[in-house]
């Protein structure tokens, strides 16, 4: 592995020295002692397939150069202790895995359910003190949460299992934790696409057993993320309706989840579907067939180099974001700041495109554009929404994974 592979063409040894250098130094002054091992967990770019896999739809995802750097040494206590900067501490044991209503949204909820997912597995594991830093941005779409479980989720799979948890079965407990102990009803793309690394298409059919087809990017065009100032924090109830709407269109069939619902029928079935549920529900499910026909032109595109008709489907699914989905603003408000981003884009891009990042309502939007055009770009954004915010991305090929820092930068 070189640093390349994590942080793209533009990575120095001699920067990222000095970030592991610093984490030390915190890790040494919060414990005197340190660290013994070293490990890292992109964030995650959703490239196409906005809300189709809590439905077991089709998406495209890539692991994206930003990540949680984590300094670790294994403890025989049996206590997890993390240290994050910027954020509270905390602690807990390894054999105190109950559910806390009070700690749903909270970095603790997420270690203690990755633990609770392991041992169901029956697995043992242990302690470990953890000190990170990150440059994903948190509450913005690129994943934050889904870095942090599988962060947490590899530790341990390194420390204590041999590496024994394969990269779906870390996914779906990754998953679990934030559906169960963070309190948040998420599908399965953004631990897949941060444990699988690399860019790929995932058919959650099974979601189980996905499917899984590795894509090549497209040369000559860089990501831009833009991270318009909206946080997701407070945002839960929102994404909960596209689900439960979704589900409550499904229900409709008698079937748990959109996918089982043939298109012909649902299309077929609009007039009664009127008198059961709402406008915004049938709308949303049309995004999900339509979505996942996106996501399946998207990728023929893609390993055909058709990179055009790769980009008129990125930019069609932002356009089903915004018309279908409705989750470009928050329903009522007069703070839109994605659709803002969305068409300060459309003027800006002249190759490429643009959609919503992620859950949608606040946070970033996603462009994807030819690379003579992405200095200007991130420029022009940074001035409304500030440089600092503006985030250059490449498709990272691990996802989370552990480090040899020697190899890195020795």
């Amino acid at each position: 592995m070189q640093l390349r592979d994590l942080y793209g063409d533009g990575a120095g040894k001699q920067a990222f020295q000095k970030r592991a250098e610093a984490l030390a130094s915190y890790f040494e002054k919060k414990t005197g002692e340190r660290p013994e091992e070293w490990f890292s967990s992109s964030g995650r770019a959703e490239i196409v397939g906005n809300h189709t896999d809590h439905n077991h739809g089709k998406v495209i995802v890539a692991a994206i150069s930003c990540d949680i750097l984590a300094a670790v040494k294994k403890r025989d206590d049996g206590i997890i202790c993390i240290h994050s900067q910027g954020f509270p501490s905390f602690s807990f044991s390894v054999n105190d895995l109950e559910v806390d209503p009070k700690e749903y949204g909270k970095s603790i909820a997420l270690a203690r359910g990755v633990v609770k997912g392991i041992v169901d597995r029956g697995y043992r594991v242990g302690g470990f003190t953890c000190c990170s830093e990150s440059t994903v941005f948190r509450g913005a779409g690129v994943s934050s949460s889904a870095a942090y479980e599988l962060l947490i989720c590899e530790i341990l799979n390194s420390l204590y299992l041999d590496g024994k948890l394969g990269k779906v079965e870390k996914a779906i407990i990754s998953q679990y934790s934030e559906n169960v102990y963070f309190g948040k009803p998420c599908g399965l793309l953004d631990q897949s696409g941060i444990s699988l690394g690399g860019i790929n298409q995932i058919d959650f059919c099974d979601p189980a057993a996905p499917v899984i087809r590795s894509l090549t990017p497209p040369e000559g065009y860089t990501l831009v993320i833009t991270n318009t100032g909206g946080s997701h924090a407070a945002l839960t109830e929102h994404y909960a309706a596209i689900k439960t709407e979704m589900h409550a269109v499904a229900s409709f069939f008698g079937k748990e989840v959109l996918r089982d619902v043939a298109y012909e029928e649902f299309f077929a079935a609009i007039p009664q579907l009127r008198k059961k549920v709402s406008e915004r529900a049938i709308l949303r499910a049309f995004h999900f067939y339509e979505e996942n026909e996106r996501v399946d032109a998207a990728s023929a595109a893609l390993g055909e180099g058709r990179v055009k008709d790769f980009l008129a489907a990125v930019d069609a699914s932002g356009v089903s974001s915004l018309n279908c989905l409705q989750n470009c603003f928050v329903p009522g408000s007069t703070e839109q700041p994605v659709s803002l981003a969305i068409h300060i884009s459309k003027r800006l891009i002249r190759d490429g495109a643009v959609r919503v990042h992620g859950g949608g309502f606040a946070g970033t939007v996603l462009a994807y554009l030819a690379d003579g055009e992405a200095e200007n770009y991130a420029a022009q954004m940074g001035k409304v929404f500030g440089k600092e915010n503006v985030f250059t991305a490449s498709v990272r090929l691990p996802g989370a994974t552990k480090l040899d820092l020697n190899e890195l930068i020795g």
